[in-house]
């Protein structure tokens, strides 16, 4: 299995022969070079979307047709892309699991908003959500943009995710304290994966916080396009 960053809340996730993109953001994303957008969707089987803000949603509907790949998400989102944009899409809501070629994927609640821009001003985009990813004998837990919230506690005791791949930049979700407050309390992961920072000033721009709160845990720092394997 590698696990991929693509810069900012951007995900590749390599395992069973298939290949997760999760929220990916290429155009305009500061942290992942122009010449390498290619290269870092090549071969994709499905994409995961969280929640529909510019940053997660901008490049789904031109990949879902370049790619002539699915969309997963949330289903309302997803019933209106199906309707309206051309693309295959599959919606599923809280609770629900999917499998992909035998890569279970369940959603979970997210603590966030959600919404995408239009000429008439913000549309309400159904809910935020994230991801339990279960193939090859872990389990991956993708938080998408979210705070800590009371929910984690049923969510780590009933999937037992061993991988934390956990947005913790501040300003918009949980800062790396908070990553680490809610991986300590709620989950017993062997592996820590920040995302959603560095990519601009306002953001935290190193994990040193979340590995000082997590003594014992892997904390790994991505790089963008630098395989972990796991």
């Amino acid at each position: 299995m590698n696990i991929i960053w693509l810069g900012h809340g951007s995900w590749r996730i390599e395992t069973g022969g298939q290949v997760l993109l999760i929220d990916p953001w290429l155009t305009g994303n500061p942290l992942l070079p122009e010449e390498r957008h290619d290269e870092a969707v090549k071969g994709a089987t499905h994409i995961l979307l969280t929640h529909c803000h510019f940053d997660h949603v901008a490049d789904l509907l031109s990949l879902c047709h370049k790619l002539g790949v699915p969309a997963y998400g949330q289903y309302d989102i997803m019933s209106h892309y199906a309707e309206n944009e051309g693309i295959e899409a599959v919606g599923f809501n809280k609770g629900g699991t999917v499998d992909l070629n035998g890569i279970k994927v369940s959603m979970v609640p997210a603590s966030h908003s959600n919404s995408f821009a239009t000429p008439e001003g913000p549309r309400g985009a159904g809910s935020e959500v994230g991801f339990m990813i279960a193939a090859e004998g872990h389990v991956i837990y993708a938080s998408g943009d979210t705070d800590i919230m009371a929910d984690m506690d049923w969510m780590g005791d009933y999937y037992k995710p061993d991988i934390g791949i956990l947005s913790a930049g501040g300003h918009f979700t949980m800062d790396m304290k908070g990553a680490a407050y809610a991986a300590r309390r709620y989950f017993n992961f062997k592996t820590v994966i920040p995302g959603h920072y560095r990519t601009f000033p306002l953001l935290e721009q190193d994990a040193s916080g979340l590995a000082a709160g997590l003594p014992g845990v892997n904390v790994i720092e991505p790089q963008v396009l630098e395989p972990i394997t796991i």
